[in-house]
């Protein structure tokens, strides 16, 4: 594979990176202080929205397996076909509808439309890699051009949105005056706008930085259809029939090295999400860092957008289930962070989360391919298989908020304080503790290597 090939294939990916970045950071705290949508609702369409992705993948590999290959491929159709649709639906989640009463049905069928149709694009997208080549050196190094390009697009995101937003969650008007005791009273004057104005200042600053990232998703797919040639399926024999979808599915099911990576990055993958849709919220309410929380939320992308190349050498040299390790730095500092809120320890917290977010989302991705290979040894004769692996990958809150209000009540805080450090500490842990018993090693990926190449 060329450079150029492997960059435009990574490029392809960042968009969804750069949409799913800023919904995760700064979503939930939109719906609460702008859209002024009940801290229930708000939890009801994050978590409806996700599951709506989860369900879409299933759907997704069904209809993708059936697919008949065609002049630019078997995959890349889908890719164009959802993108346009992708950019309204994601314009309009963060659109601030006239009506009131109506907003969360409005919110939670434009959210769910869009991770819907994200599905639709991540699926055939990521089991591209498997019709890239067959070398797994060659499909690791694409793997990791396209993750360090999908972190950058995750700071893009961030940065972005944290930069063109940020003015409408800059709260002048919270002061401290001093007391006698000097430790100081917190005044709130709530500054932020009427639920029914569509056009104030704090609704329009999200409309352009959605327009701005919806550009981002025509030039990606514009990137991703000149620069990637699909190949057709090398792995089998052109006698070879695809597995029928059902029977693919229960195959899959039973493949233990697949089950093993999937529950394990399942739990690491939460506790990361969970990191990402309320640390914004715990820097604005529990850390006394909302004037930070974008330098921070940077930080963290720059860490891990970096550190990609060192893990992808580190996991060549000393095995990727060795590289796995390196997630569980962000436990310690998390909780530092959690119980001493301090602002040079908050950069230092986000420099190592990085670090740890780099190689929860290169590893996984770079061991895929490895269990499809493992599968397709001990499965030689059938075909159609891959994307079914990829699309169940993808599949596998504030009582008390009050929107505008300088200091939150302290149950708030203590839950905000659970879900950055407690929680997915527990996760990652269990996630670790699982990937423990992942069968596949450096010396069995070589072994499986030679025996697919004497198969072909």
């Amino acid at each position: 594979l060329s450079i150029c090939s492997k960059l435009c294939y990574a490029i392809g990916g960042a968009p969804n990176q750069v949409a799913g970045s800023a919904a995760a950071f700064f979503l939930q705290i939109y719906l609460l202080d702008i859209a002024h949508i009940t801290p229930f609702q708000a939890s009801l369409v994050l978590f409806v929205g996700k599951a709506s992705g989860a369900v879409t993948d299933p759907i997704a590999g069904f209809f993708i397996s059936k697919s008949r290959w065609t002049k630019i491929g078997r995959l890349m159709p889908w890719m164009l076909a959802c993108t346009p649709f992708t950019v309204v639906a994601y314009f309009f989640m963060w659109y601030l509808p006239p009506f009131v009463s109506g907003r969360v049905a409005w919110y939670l069928t434009f959210y769910c439309l869009f991770q819907a149709l994200t599905t639709l694009f991540q699926v055939p997208y990521s089991a591209l890699t498997m019709f890239l080549s067959t070398d797994q050196k060659e499909r690791d190094s694409a793997t990791a051009y396209r993750m360090t390009v999908e972190v950058l697009g995750t700071l893009i995101g961030a940065g972005l949105q944290g930069q063109i937003v940020a003015s409408a969650h800059v709260s002048h008007h919270c002061t401290v005056n001093p007391t006698v005791n000097t430790t100081g009273s917190w005044h709130d004057t709530p500054s932020f706008p009427d639920p029914s104005d569509t056009l104030s200042p704090q609704a329009k600053v999200y409309m352009i930085a959605a327009g701005v990232i919806g550009g981002v998703y025509l030039l990606g797919i514009v990137i991703l259809f000149l620069g990637v040639k699909e190949r057709d399926d090398p792995y089998a024999l052109n006698s070879d029939r695809a597995i029928p979808f059902c029977k693919g599915l229960g195959l899959t099911m039973k493949h233990g090295p697949y089950m093993k990576l999937t529950a394990s990055f399942l739990l690491i993958s939460t506790a990361v999400q969970l990191e990402q849709s309320n640390f914004v919220l715990f820097c604005t309410h529990a850390a006394d860092l909302r004037n930070h929380f974008q330098y921070l939320v940077v930080t963290i992308l720059v860490s891990a957008a970096v550190s990609i190349p060192f893990w992808q050498k580190f996991l060549q040299r000393f095995g990727k289930k060795c590289a796995a390790c390196g997630i569980s730095w962000m436990i310690p500092f998390a909780v530092m962070l959690v119980t001493i809120p301090n602002l040079i320890l908050a950069y230092f917290v986000a420099f190592v989360s990085g670090l740890s977010i780099a190689a929860s989302l290169l590893l996984p991705w770079s061991m895929l391919p490895d269990v499809v290979d493992n599968f397709r040894l001990q499965n030689p004769h059938g075909k159609g298989h891959e994307t079914m692996h990829h699309c169940y990958f993808h599949l596998f809150r504030f009582t008390g908020y009050k929107p505008g209000i300088c200091r939150q009540s302290d149950d708030v805080i203590l839950t905000l304080k659970i879900l950055i450090g407690a929680v997915p500490a527990i996760l990652i842990l269990v996630g670790l503790f699982i990937l423990l018993f992942y069968p596949i090693t450096e010396e069995s990926r070589k072994e499986t290597k030679l025996a697919l190449e004497v198969l072909r």
